[in-house]
């Protein structure tokens, strides 16, 4: 009898089917204060985060731009902006009650005529060949089942010369500033969901699943792996977030 094929979710080993499910019950769960929690946990620093990652995507007007797990729509909404009406950025995610409240929010700014949805799952993404001039994920790969299979979904449906980028927390720089990372981590962040969210599990499992993600060589290796070139990483917050941006030959 073979056996049976597990993952992590978190800590915590699970069956390779059953993954997925339970992610989508912590993002169904978090979502309504996702944005809250976002500023909370990071001081309102995942804006600047963002911010590089949009500096360093260069999209130009009438470019065709992916955004993975775009949630609730903080790259979307600049990238829409910036492609101006000849161009189109489609806002994915796997998770329905993300892609809402993304709608909602987006619509609620104005944002209207070059913006799709489409519920996605970053390893089979349902777009044909060579589509995009740049797909970014955000905060979104360590939550995947297969990165590999992913990486090499969005190597398929890029153009060739476009671009990935993927922002992601990652492994600091410091052993100071990764112990208290560790704390804030684990003690801090679980409290904060308890008390702004009613959620400390899902909030304990995103500190957890931020320890099992590749750390910065690691996902460039990957990168290389799935047929990306010039691939490259910035370090920030001392590596709290690393980005690493890959090129489609």
């Amino acid at each position: 009898m073979s056996e049976k094929r597990t993952t992590d979710f978190g800590y915590e080993q699970v069956a390779v089917e059953e993954k997925a499910s339970r992610v989508a019950n912590v993002f169904h769960s978090v979502a309504a204060r996702y944005d809250l929690m976002n500023d909370l946990m990071s001081g309102g620093v995942h804006r600047l985060w963002k911010r590089f990652t949009i500096e360093l995507a260069a999209v130009r007007p009438g470019q065709t731009i992916l955004d993975i797990a775009g949630g609730t729509g903080d790259l979307s909404y600049a990238f829409a902006k910036k492609v101006g009406p000849d161009g189109l950025v489609v806002l994915a995610d796997i998770n329905e009650s993300m892609l809402n409240v993304g709608r909602d929010r987006l619509t609620d700014r104005g944002i209207a005529g070059n913006l799709q949805y489409a519920q996605a799952d970053a390893q089979y993404l349902p777009f044909p060949d060579n589509t995009f001039d740049c797909i970014t994920i955000a905060f979104g790969l360590r939550n995947v089942t297969d990165k590999d299979l992913a990486l090499r979904s969005m190597l398929r449906v890029l153009k060739p010369g476009g671009r990935l980028l993927v922002l992601e927390f990652s492994k600091p720089q410091n052993p100071l500033l990764e112990k208290a990372y560790d704390t804030y981590s684990f003690k801090l962040l679980p409290f904060m969901g308890k008390v702004v969210a009613n959620d400390a599990d899902s909030y304990r499992y995103l500190a957890e699943s931020i320890r099992m993600h590749p750390d910065q060589e690691t996902l460039k290796g990957m990168m290389d792996a799935a047929g990306f070139v010039n691939t490259e990483y910035h370090n920030m917050t001392g590596g709290v977030v690393a980005l690493h941006k890959g090129i489609k030959p």
